[in-house]
């Protein structure tokens, strides 16, 4: 199966973005995540609270991050982040919603 980069085509539908992530990409999780969301708001990144004030970030890219047997092929992760929901699937979609 071929990985979509996290730089590839994204969906906007008013209240909610979704983004694919490459998972076997150098870029961490956890920065794609907060130019996701910096993308739905429509802000800088830099402007973002740190993403660890919302979860453990180190957390977040071990769930996701390749394993042994290859990569993990079910689950997600949903949790709030500068005033979003935000959802990271197995599949490599990071899906930002108005909370």
């Amino acid at each position: 199966m071929t990985e979509m980069s996290s730089r590839s085509p994204s969906t906007a539908m008013g209240d909610h973005y979704s983004v694919q992530y490459d998972r076997l990409d150098d870029e961490p999780l956890s920065v794609a995540v907060a130019d996701a969301v910096a993308t739905f708001q429509n802000e800088n990144v830099t402007e973002l609270e740190p993403l660890h004030y919302s979860i453990n970030a180190d957390a977040l890219e071990r769930l996701f991050e390749p394993r042994a047997d290859g990569l993990r092929s079910g689950g997600s992760v949903t949790f709030e982040y500068s005033d979003c929901l935000v959802t990271v699937t197995a599949d490599g979609e990071i899906r930002i919603d108005s909370s």
